[in-house]
């Protein structure tokens, strides 16, 4: 266990107490409004860095035990070779199916609990066998002039919004703005029904108000998700979801599809939202990367994947359940037992290497988890790098004097949100010499 003082301790007394009354009585876990201390250890950060109290138990126990809930054990996974070791088990030891802990009773088609990380062979593998082959390399390739329209309009209404030296908000001109237009592209969403989709976004990951917020939220975006595949069938869109109705729309009801449209969304947005706005504080902190990013092509995969690794945004995998008694690190794991995996921490394990604690845009890649391993790991990999390679060197070779207009310590980063981010990022974009000839 880890040191609380008395309020923390009381507060996540309470929170066992309230778990525990769950379960017994049957009470949907969506109506938690916090969770214990104990638990959210590798959900809370020091900056960009995991909190020390992580880290130490990580050197001394890569394998323990966080609480005792409903009669099952909560463990935390933080060194990298049991990290790789759980995330790439198979199916006959781990189950991912969050739904058999929260009521689908009386809950409606878009309340449901779902989405590729969250289900279980065979419905998992049906479900990404439709999405598999929309995201191989050739098939993103045709994806890249539109990106690259996307950065140059958003980059051109930074430009206009910065001048005179005005301070800038990168995380809402662009962060958000760039990975939300090619998602909404990708899936073929009207421009009309972005504005509101918009609006659903953040919320998904808060995890301040326990599951409440989170499960709310997911179930706007699971309901607005459908009804864009209702309209679509009858005449399929340009995107994702025009195409699989046209492929495969005799084999997918609109709840299943829009259940998958979803999980692209779960994936490709906030997440890259996250990595762009924290890649580019890095970026303006950090002039090799910059240059790197502006004149030496063959570096920029080196530079993102050491950002991936660094920022680590999705801190921890999907929660796992064992199926069985599974030894883990030297622990025994019980069946029934909930896993996390902190991906943050094994992506900083010295078994990689030295000097993991620093971003090195100079370092050669490691094999980091920041994607997840094994069969959950994410779909749409290869479509965030795209995006990040092409964002972050465009935004270096037009604003190559980039810089912050705020101290780090100033800086509003998420609480408590399985996708860390930052609120905001105010930065300046031209240097002080640019910004007098404007």
């Amino acid at each position: 266990m880890f040191p609380f003082g008395l309020a923390g301790s009381v507060k996540r007394r309470v929170g066992m107490w309230l778990l525990n009354r769950t379960m017994r009585d049957g009470i949907d876990l969506r109506k938690l409004r916090f969770l214990p201390d104990g638990v959210t250890l590798p959900l809370k950060r020091d900056g960009l860095d995991p909190l020390p109290e992580l880290m130490k138990v990580q050197a001394e126990a890569p394998v323990s035990k966080l609480a005792t809930l409903f009669g099952k054990g909560v463990w935390l996974v933080s060194g990298y070779d049991e990290a790789r070791q759980v995330l790439a088990g198979g199916a006959e030891v781990w189950s991912n199916d969050l739904g058999q802990f929260v009521s689908q009773e009386g809950r409606a088609a878009e309340e449901q609990i779902g989405g590729l990380g969250m289900t279980d062979p065979p419905l998992h593998t049906a479900l990404r066998k439709y999405l598999t082959p929309e995201f191989t390399m050739r098939r993103l390739a045709r994806l890249q002039p539109g990106i690259e329209k996307i950065v140059e309009e958003r980059l051109d209404a930074m430009e206009t919004a910065g001048e005179g030296g005005k301070v800038v908000d990168l995380v809402q001109e662009f962060a958000f703005a760039v990975p939300f237009d090619v998602i909404c592209d990708l899936l073929g969403l009207p421009v009309e029904d972005r504005a509101r989709f918009l609006e659903l976004g953040v919320a998904r990951f808060d995890l301040t108000e326990g599951g409440a917020g989170a499960f709310g939220a997911a179930a706007h975006t699971r309901e607005f998700l459908i009804n864009a595949v209702r309209e679509q069938r009858e005449e399929p869109g340009d995107g994702l979801i025009g195409a699989l109705l046209k492929e495969h729309g005799d084999e997918l009801d609109d709840v299943t599809l829009g259940g998958v449209a979803d999980g692209v969304f779960l994936g490709g947005y906030e997440t890259s939202a996250s990595m762009l706005a924290l890649g580019a504080y890095l970026i303006a902190t950090n002039p090799e990367a910059g240059r790197m990013l502006r004149s030496d092509p063959e570096s920029v995969d080196r530079v993102v994947e050491e950002l991936l690794r660094h920022l680590c945004v999705v801190q921890l995998a999907f929660l796992r359940f064992a199926k069985q008694d599974v030894e883990v690190g030297g622990e025994l794991i019980k069946e029934g037992d909930a896993v996390g995996v902190s991906l943050l921490a094994a992506n900083r394990d010295p078994k990689l290497g030295p000097g993991l604690d620093d971003f090195d845009p100079t370092r050669e890649p490691t094999r980091h988890l920041s994607f997840g391993w094994g069969m959950h790991r994410c779909v749409g990999a290869e479509l965030a790098r795209m995006e990040l390679r092409t964002a972050l060197r465009m935004m270096a070779e037009r604003f190559p004097d980039l810089a912050m207009a705020a101290d780090i310590g100033d800086l509003d980063f998420r609480k408590l949100s399985a996708v860390y981010g930052v609120e905001a990022l105010p930065v300046r974009l031209f240097g002080a010499e640019l910004t007098a000839a404007r």
